[in-house]
């Protein structure tokens, strides 16, 4: 491929014909107010990764540290209606509540399971207001009952059929909301409606027993067939997908005990123990405690709160705490490390006053805001992210020529104009330089080497080290206050393994998190494995494995990107690809379900809080778009997708196809081809995936600017700062209190500080605050990098952090 088909550098751009900068959403066309300096490394970075392009290249730009505290970088998770997690709650939930729904948990919609009356188990007032239960102590039997409700006996293992059968008749205390009993009592008569829900009071109360030991319930007979389906898609939603029903040759509707191995009788690290018993040893159905499905479900769910943390650090402490496996606990995704983070996460049977003590012992995190339910979480259960970012020390061009009033004014102007601009038109939906790695050797490098097959050269590239790490190192009387102790000794320990071959000595020196370069070496220490690369690589943990290989898709991503943008602008083309799932109303004659199979089967659909997912649930597919259609106006810009390289996906039928096929080929590219991307290795095999061209805010970003002189200031507040100020006196958080939403009024430095107006530096800094939301795998620093231009967002890096 021609180096004229390479994205190059902005720089190189600006230097000559205009016209190539000519972004198509104007036809204007202008230089950024602020200039990179001759060697910009950030800069630089983005462009090696394909990072050039700008959506609006004609908006005058500025400069501001990113993240220089981790207050300055607020995340806020956004669950799929829509609403944004906080903490706001360090309490237990009250037992026997769970028709009390969290604020944090999206609350069952009227298809989704809910529809039952919280059963009538309501601890006296007596109980209710004593406080210090301990966690396995059993509440007092102060219980409320129906008429209809009988407890159930104490089952042994050694019972017999007969008194089981006799148990198996005791009538149920589950009570249907008048909709559902509606719902029932319209498909089966008086005495079946009792004798199913007494069947689902048994699995309930007694989910360990085998299946047969619950029963069986038979209806009369339904020959209507569209209603039959009804029948099984409404049993399904009201009793939550725990009975089974199926219908014989006559008709009649035949209900058991659905089989769920895969939850009940299991423990939290999902293996089954005996006696129903949970990993910590205890019966999680204790005499005396409601019943998963009374608190509202065998999930708790809760919020975490964490600064400066990664999310695995603290779910392997809670993890380790608990005695169980970090794999029990579920998230829809990680957070930034250096920031404050609220996210929502699940586990599996765990009671609330467990993760409560945990809780107490964490450090710069706190959990709260729990809520059972009945389904955990799983990747990518989220709509987004909220981010409220601190960007300090912002420099606009000429503004020290000016006074400070109109320095604040000049930038509100510029702030707020750049803002507009990027919630209307956008940002190209680049992968962020976080995708590539940290180290001297990016991620993507090794990921291609992967795919090459050439597995020596990606253990090579992951061992590899800076020599100014390893000369700070071996020179500790030289100062090195950029490269962090971590660094030094990986640099020491790879160069041992390197030089010497000695394993253990190189493994006692590692720090443990560098689990790739530790799991390589021990594999390729052993006796007469120093060849075996393939092997070494597979000792790495899998999800750190596709790491690698997924930069490499990210970087084809990110220079197709800039190719589409710079070549054709906001124009929908013909052959652009487009996802089916997005655009099933503009395709004509297209075909309703039906509700019965090729065989004449009745199709049973899935209730709304089914987590069985379909196939087209599971694999998003997109289609190329007529000539018709893309100059129809029914489509935009926004609408349209370009592919990650893999084997199961669509290639554009347009020029940009022939942008994969030549960049991939060239060196950069690793010399592969687009259209055959299996491995033997399955982990490198990769499959493809799509992502639309141009993101925007959900919604209008909201900035504001504000001059202050103290480096430490903080100017927004957290949501444990708002937590705390709830519960203490005001007094403590004065200086930082908020006001409108979740930005403070700072006012005068002078003011805040005490200091007066003749002691104040005559030269103030200026900080821009902003407040935005992003899709999910949208990257807030590109979005920051639309607005502010070349080399406007510096990350700042604390003295010990670089080196690498």
């Amino acid at each position: 491929m021609d180096d004229s088909e390479l994205p190059s550098s902005p720089r190189k751009k600006l230097k000559t014909d205009d016209s190539q900068l000519s972004g198509k959403m104007e036809e204007a066309n202008a230089t950024p107010l602020v200039e990179p300096e001759p060697y910009d490394e950030q800069l630089q970075k983005e462009v090696d990764v394909g990072i050039t392009e700008f959506v609006s290249p004609e908006l005058s730009g500025f400069s501001g540290v990113l993240k220089k505290r981790y207050t300055d970088f607020l995340v806020n998770e956004i669950l799929p209606s829509g609403q944004v997690v906080h903490l706001d709650s360090l309490k237990a939930p009250k037992q026997g509540a769970k028709a009390e729904q969290s604020t944090q948990t999206e609350t069952p919609s009227s298809g989704s399971v809910g529809h039952f009356a919280a059963p009538a188990q309501a601890v006296s007032d007596s109980a209710s207001k004593k406080e210090n239960v301990k966690p396995d102590s059993a509440p007092e039997k102060s219980v409320a009952k129906t008429g209809a409700e009988a407890p159930e006996p104490e089952v042994k293992p050694t019972e017999t059929a007969a008194k089981w059968q006799a148990y198996a008749a005791t009538p149920s205390g589950t009570q249907l909301s008048t909709q559902d009993a509606s719902i029932l009592g319209s498909f089966f008569d008086e005495e079946t409606v009792k004798e199913i829900l007494s069947l689902y009071n048994r699995v309930i109360n007694s989910p360990h027993r085998k299946l047969r030991e619950y029963g069986t319930v038979k209806s009369a007979a339904i020959s209507d067939r569209e209603l039959r389906t009804r029948m099984h898609q409404e049993v399904r939603r009201i009793f939550s997908s725990r009975l089974e029903t199926s219908t014989d040759d006559n008709g009649a509707v035949q209900f058991t005990a659905a089989s769920t191995k895969s939850s009940w009788g299991r423990d939290a690290n999902g293996g089954r123990d005996s006696g129903g018993r949970n990993s910590s040893g205890r019966n999680p159905l204790q005499k005396g405690k409601l019943g998963w499905r009374e608190l509202g479900g065998e999930y708790l769910h809760f919020s975490l709160y964490k600064e400066n943390k990664d999310t695995m650090e603290v779910i392997s402490y809670m993890a380790r705490s608990l005695k169980m496996k970090p794999q029990s606990f579920q998230f829809a995704g990680t957070k930034d490390r250096r920031g404050v983070t609220v996210q929502r996460v699940s586990v599996y049977r765990v009671y609330a006053d467990r993760l409560l003590s945990v809780g107490r012992t964490l450090r710069n995190a706190k959990i709260g805001n729990y809520q059972y339910q009945p389904n955990g979480l799983e990747l990518g259960d989220l709509t987004g992210n909220e981010f409220v970012i601190t960007l300090r020390d912002c420099q606009f061009r000429n503004a020290s020529t000016i006074g400070g009033e109109e320095q604040l004014k000049m930038a509100s102007q510029i702030v707020g104009t750049a803002s507009k601009h990027l919630s209307e038109r956008g940002f190209i939906n680049y992968y962020g330089l976080q995708r590539f790695g940290t180290f001297s050797t990016r991620t993507d490098t090794i990921g291609v080497k992967m795919l090459q097959g050439d597995f020596k050269a990606a253990v090579e590239a992951i061992l590899h080290y800076s020599p100014v790490a390893l000369s700070a190192a071996q020179n500790p009387n030289v100062s090195h206050d950029k490269i962090s102790s971590d660094d030094k000794a990986r640099a020491t320990a790879l160069d041992l393994f390197k030089s010497t071959g000695k394993s253990q000595d190189s493994l006692d020196i590692l720090p443990k998190k560098f689990s790739a370069e530790s799991n390589i070496i021990r594999h390729l220490g052993g006796q007469g494995r120093s060849n075996d690369y393939l092997s070494a690589l597979q000792c790495i943990p899998r999800a750190l494995r596709l790491i690698y290989v997924h930069a490499y898709q990210s970087l084809v991503w990110n220079c197709a990107a800039s190719y589409r943008w710079k070549q054709f602008g906001n124009r929908v083309l013909e052959g652009d690809l487009v996802l089916v799932s997005d655009h099933r109303d503009k395709v004509p004659d297209q075909e309703t379900a039906e509700d019965v199979d090729a065989d004449g089967e009745e199709i049973v659909r899935p209730a709304a809080d089914d987590r069985a997912n379909s196939a087209d649930d599971i694999y998003v597919r997109a289609r190329a778009l007529t000539k018709e259609e893309a100059d129809s106006g029914k489509y935009t810009i926004f609408d349209v997708v370009l592919p990650t390289p893999g084997y199961d996906i669509l290639y554009p039928s347009n020029p940009v196809a022939d942008f994969y096929n030549s960049f991939m080929g060239s060196e950069k590219g690793g010399g592969l081809d687009p259209h055959d991307m299996r491995r033997p290795w399955k982990d490198v095999s990769l499959s493809g995936s799509y992502r639309k061209l141009l993101a925007k805010p959900v919604k209008d970003i909201v900035s504001d600017v504000r001059s202050y002189t103290k480096d430490d200031e903080q100017f927004v507040s957290t949501d444990l700062d708002r937590l705390q100020s709830r519960e203490q006196d005001q007094t403590a958080l004065d200086n930082r209190g908020a006001a409108g939403d979740n930005i403070t009024s700072n006012g005068d430095a002078a003011v805040e500080t005490g200091i007066s107006e003749a002691q104040q530096p005559e030269q103030k800094k200026i900080a821009v605050i902003l407040h935005l939301q992003l899709n999910a795998s949208q990257y807030a620093t590109m979005a920051l990098r639309e607005l502010m231009k070349l080399g406007g967002v510096k990350t700042y890096k604390a003295d010990f952090g670089g080196g690498r």
